[in-house]
């Protein structure tokens, strides 16, 4: 399956059915009167949260999407038919944006939460609604309302508790592999994620989930590379790995390029809780590694961790520091939602 996390999607909801002007006429009934039926209403354009999705490619090949209009009302006091609704289903994560790309109407972060796009026009009155005690026989409708057409971009940003940071050949994959069941790319040379990848990590008999993004380079957010466009899939997660490639000729320029180019995308990201590892120890003696893990420190790395994904050395210690971070975040989160709710509430 490709992956696709940015949409346009052009919406149009179902306009209303018209009002009908009828009036009741049987034999043998003297008085008659009016007996127009109302219209139906137009059918609403939804979009709906929805699990087991972790892309937008289904909207590369449609981008259209009309829901059905009301039909007109009849005699006999016959309303017409609802228009049917259209939904479109999109991954849990989808941030929906006005054509400006910048206005955010909605951020679908749990299954099942249900947006309306484009509401359905109202149905038009019938006569029978118009007739008064000096009114009898009105001759008039209304028609129903117009349809509501928008254009609106959909941006995934994936849900994951913990992000791999790096340059290219840092060994995000081959971390993200041995520690999870996903099976992402690995080569010896730059650049062989071109997609995000997401992994769940099991430790000590609990979850999380881990996203590797593609590696940035000096200069992504001016769009070097692949750019810093898929750093959006880590801005949610509540602890960001960063890789260091122990074999780097360079390994405090590697620290300083990411953490530059952390602070120049924004969002957050340069503050949120980090934990640095050095990289490919197993391919590095005692002295090089102990001068590596020097030079990071010296660059303004704390607490530098040891590990190789190749061997598994230092990635138990490293998993559990992740999951130390997830859940001292996640406590804080539900910690301030429960205050909000506690002072939403009305106390006499």
């Amino acid at each position: 399956m490709k992956f696709l996390d940015l949409a346009k999607v052009y919406v149009r909801s179902g306009a209303g059915g018209n009002g009908a002007v009828s009036f009741r006429r049987e034999k043998f009934v003297e008085y008659g009167g009016p007996d127009g039926g109302d219209g139906g209403d137009g059918g609403d354009v939804v979009v709906v949260a929805t699990d087991g999705l972790n892309t937008l490619i289904d909207f590369r090949y449609q981008q259209h999407f009309k829901a059905g209009n009301g039909r007109a009302g009849a005699g006999r006091q016959k309303t017409g038919a609802n228009g049917a609704d259209v939904i479109l289903k999109a991954p849990v994560g989808t941030e929906i944006l006005e054509e400006d790309g910048e206005t955010l109407i909605a951020d679908l972060t749990e299954p099942g939460q249900r947006v309306v796009l484009a509401r359905g026009g109202n149905g038009g009155w019938g006569n029978l609604r118009f007739k008064t005690a000096t009114n009898q026989a009105p001759r008039n409708a209304n028609p129903g309302q117009e349809a509501v057409e928008r254009t609106v971009w959909l941006r995934l940003k994936l849900i994951a508790d913990a992000g791999l940071v790096g340059l290219p050949n840092a060994g995000k994959s081959t971390f993200l592999a041995a520690t999870t069941n996903a099976k992402p790319k690995i080569a010896d040379y730059p650049f062989t994620t071109l997609a995000p990848q997401l992994g769940v990590v099991g430790v000590d008999g609990r979850e999380f989930v881990l996203a590797d993004i593609p590696g940035l380079i000096e200069g992504a957010h001016e769009g070097r590379g692949l750019g810093d466009q898929f750093l959006g899939h880590v801005e949610r997660c509540a602890v960001l790995l960063h890789l260091i490639d122990g074999t780097s000729e360079d390994v405090a320029g590697d620290y300083l390029t990411i953490l530059d180019e952390l602070e120049a995308y924004g969002a957050g990201l340069a503050e949120k809780p980090r934990i640095t590892a050095l990289n490919k120890i197993d391919a590095l003696d005692e002295e090089m590694v102990a001068a590596a893990r020097t030079a990071l420190e010296e660059a303004g790395a704390r607490n530098v961790r040891l590990l190789s994904g190749a061997s598994g050395e230092g990635v138990p210690g490293a998993l559990r520091a992740l999951r130390t971070e997830i859940e001292k975040a996640r406590g804080a989160e539900k910690k301030a939602e429960a205050e909000e709710e506690e002072g939403g509430a009305w106390r006499p």
